[in-house]
């Protein structure tokens, strides 16, 4: 299973969020670019991106995203308020290996799908629900979207994957229930990255026997030191079948 470690950005630092507000988030003091660095350096294969101001419509982390994705030494998905296919197309010219698309894909399916024909394995269906409805801008607008029929009406478009967050999940202080993300895995037809559920390494262990789960994405739990990169990799890893001993 693969690990996404994950930086999320608000006015150029790494944050993570309470209930989704953006007006309070929790700031961590670390430098992005050097954060970025260190998921290579510690055997990660792939990064995430998500860019805050950019989803409230704002290009101040710019040249810092760039950045990000010249230096991190590991590919970047990237996602945060791409909502045309002039920003989509610009990012991936810009280096970005792959495109995480919500909002967009929500409003206008047909551009989405003609982006993942462009842009084979490049483009990733960003799925994030909240009370059983799939929610747009940021996760501040609900849609009349039922998830599964969602995921379905896309038909045979050539995603990369899809990436699946359980807001009600990230939102809570209890632990992550994945019955949600399971059911929804079974049924798509692309590979599910689930969001939103890790806060230990008992979690990854849970997700990677989950059929159709191709990963997670890690990284409230990595700025608040209750895991490491290494130890989400080391867990993550399939373990070796048993083979029997012959005389």
């Amino acid at each position: 299973m693969m690990i996404y470690p994950t930086i999320e950005l608000l006015d150029g630092r790494c944050v993570t969020l309470d209930k989704g507000n953006l007006d309070s988030p929790q700031i961590w003091h670390v430098d992005p670019i050097e954060t970025a660095k260190g998921f290579a350096t510690s055997g990660a294969e792939w990064m995430h991106l998500t860019d805050f101001n950019a989803v409230q419509g704002e290009d101040t982390n710019t040249e810092l995203v760039e950045e990000i994705i010249r230096t991190a030494g590991t590919p970047v998905q990237l996602g945060g308020g791409l909502r045309s296919r002039e920003q989509v197309e610009h990012w991936i010219d810009k280096g970005a290996g792959r495109i995480v698309l919500g909002t967009l894909a929500a409003y206008d399916p047909a551009t989405t799908t003609q982006l993942a024909h462009a842009h084979p394995d490049q483009i990733v269906l960003a799925v994030d629900i909240w009370q059983g409805q799939v929610m747009t801008e940021g996760w501040r607008k609900a849609g009349a979207f039922d998830p599964a029929a969602y995921i379905a009406a896309f038909g045979d478009a050539p995603f990369a994957g899809i990436v699946v967050t359980d807001i009600d999940s990230d939102m809570s202080d209890v632990e992550a229930q994945l019955g949600l993300i399971s059911g929804l895995a079974e049924q798509s037809k692309w590979p599910v990255t689930a969001s939103g559920v890790v806060r230990s390494a008992d979690d990854i262990a849970r997700l990677k026997y989950i059929p159709n789960i191709e990963g997670a994405l890690v990284g409230r739990a990595l700025f608040r030191k209750t895991m490491t990169v290494e130890e989400a990799l080391a867990v993550a890893k399939p373990e070796p079948e048993a083979v029997a001993d012959f005389l």
